[in-house]
């Protein structure tokens, strides 16, 4: 099944996610999808495949990706090898964008890891990350975005420390590779 990670800027996704992989890394029934994306390697964020937009389209028109979308001005895109695993009845985790989970739940087996975190946490963690102003950072938290219903959604809360947040993570990407198996 397709685990879409999603949540707001500042919920800690990169760095739970980050953890979770190297807990899970040797366990084959897990693929961690790394996202093409149309902004250089070294802006921060997630580790992706870097590609200007050019190259990004021809991938795109070529078939090469499972989903792509576009948002804040940027190009992103899951490869579509994903599908080979999915059949193999692997776990392929991927951030998403919410706007994309539609599309995805209606193409794949999909469960949805919405990490989150109170708004205060939130606004502190963007803050501290320095990348907006103090209105921008106000007007993302006031931004709310809803999940489509009818979708099988598990939160995590990543209140406390990021070991105990992935270890949260872990536990519902193991549950959902039982839940793969027996299908």
């Amino acid at each position: 099944m397709l685990v879409a990670v999603v949540g707001p800027s500042g919920a800690g996704k990169d760095t739970l996610m980050g953890i979770a992989r190297a807990e899970l890394d040797h366990d084959p029934r897990f693929r961690f999808v790394q996202r093409a994306i149309t902004r250089p390697a070294g802006a921060g964020g997630e580790a992706h495949r870097a590609m200007n937009l050019a190259a990004f389209e021809a991938e795109r028109d070529a078939g090469c990706f499972a989903l792509w979308w576009n948002v804040h001005g940027l190009f992103y895109g899951i490869p579509r090898d994903i599908e080979a695993d999915l059949a193999d009845r692997r776990v392929v985790v991927a951030n998403l964008s919410r706007g994309s989970l539609a599309e995805a739940a209606q193409r794949y087996p999909l469960r949805v890891l919405n990490i989150t975190a109170p708004t205060a946490l939130l606004a502190a963690r963007l803050v501290a990350r320095g990348r907006e102003s103090a209105e921008d950072v106000a007007a993302r938290i006031m931004r709310e975005a809803r999940l489509p219903g009818g979708l099988d959604v598990t939160e995590v809360v990543n209140d406390t420390t990021p070991e105990d947040g992935a270890a949260r993570v872990v536990g519902v990407l193991r549950q959902a590779a039982t839940d793969a198996e027996r299908r």
